[in-house]
């Protein structure tokens, strides 16, 4: 607590005033102890005089510094809560990224896609296990999986904007990255939430989690409902083999699915349905080629969505309507993403416009 100025004062005042009116008794007491023929000694009443002074500036002092006002200690750092803004500027980077003259196409936006997508399609339901929370496609043996060969570019695409924005989990990142590869590339808008956190190697995921291109219907429903999606939305995800292709040093198939692999469009579907296929002759894995040009390509996977009564409804539904297919599109994407993932309550979903 403190006092202005003048309360010191007046304080220090009364402090002193006492002090002179305890003086008087003792020159009083040393006249009568000395009042014989024998001078008393004055040096005592000085030592006297200096001893009471001192004290008094001792009481003063305390006094004073026990009431004056200190200053309180600095607020320890609020930690760092980053907000839509600070996501929407690694969206922004992730999207000047894109540009490739030097790889495939021309666009790393496919392999980024690859990359969410194959770092949230671990997850299985029943387990609660795998997911786009962890990123442990990171470590070993994980990175090492078949299905993820050639996923070290994208990952090494982002590394430099995860040393830019340290904060950002790596599955945070890497799902932002996939969500800004389809809006850039043509894509509809994707609902996205941060809140996915980093694990270490010791919760990597087995091996065989992913879908296996070369196999049919059946694997293809055991994949996609051990992660708890539908025959619908098997078929709307499916539509992302629109962008990219295949390359025999990674899955060991060969070429593009469409003429535009950089853009997303409904084209793999009417591909699917309308143009002639082939098994192509060559020294690699099983595949389709296609009568015209001969230089796309089908999986056995992807023609099992038109051999399979129930999943080729769908197949008809999104060749008929881009906007049928990137309405459903951009919601199984989204749902894929958070799979395997705890938010906090509250959590609100943000949508970042396409890069100028």
């Amino acid at each position: 607590m403190s006092f202005p100025r003048p309360v010191l004062r007046s304080a220090s005042r009364s402090v002193f005033a006492a002090a002179f009116r305890v003086r008087a008794p003792i020159r009083n007491a040393t006249a009568v102890r000395y009042n014989s023929s024998t001078p008393g000694p004055a040096k005592n009443n000085s030592l006297v005089y200096a001893a009471v002074g001192l004290a008094l500036l001792g009481g003063g002092y305390y006094y004073y510094s026990s009431n004056i006002v200190k200053p309180k200690p600095a607020a320890l750092s609020k930690p760092f809560v980053p907000t839509y803004e600070d996501y929407k500027k690694v969206y922004n980077k992730v999207a000047d990224s894109l540009d490739a003259g030097d790889y495939d196409d021309g666009s790393y936006g496919p392999v980024l896609i690859r990359l969410a997508w194959h770092a949230s399609g671990t997850y299985d339901a029943k387990t609660n296990s795998g997911g786009s929370s962890g990123a442990t496609m990171r470590f070993v043996p994980e990175s090492g999986h078949g299905a993820n060969n050639g996923l070290d570019i994208a990952r090494n695409v982002l590394e430099p904007i995860h040393a830019e924005f340290p904060w950002i989990s790596y599955g945070d990142l890497w799902t932002l990255g996939g969500v800004c590869a389809v809006q850039e590339m043509g894509g509809p808008t994707i609902k996205w939430r941060p809140g996915r956190a980093d694990a270490d190697a010791s919760s990597c995921t087995p091996d065989g989690r992913l879908p296996d291109g070369a196999k049919g219907a059946d694997h293809i429903r055991d994949i996609f409902y051990r992660m708890g999606f539908n025959d619908q939305e098997i078929v709307a995800l499916a539509g992302a083999h629109a962008l990219g292709r295949c390359h025999t040093n990674r899955s060991g198939f060969e070429g593009p699915w469409t003429f535009a692999p950089t853009y997303l469009t409904n084209d793999y579907y009417t591909l699917l349905l309308n143009d002639k296929w082939h098994w192509k002759k060559w020294n690699g894995p099983a595949q389709y080629e296609d009568d015209k040009t001969k230089s796309l390509m089908m999986l056995p996977a992807d023609m099992a969505l038109v051999k399979d009564k129930n999943l080729k409804k769908y197949v008809e539904k999104y060749a008929k309507s881009q906007d049928a297919f990137f309405e459903d599109f951009a919601k199984a994407f989204s749902k894929l993403l958070e799979l395997g993932v705890s938010f906090k309550p509250g959590q609100e979903y943000w949508e970042f416009p396409v890069s100028s």
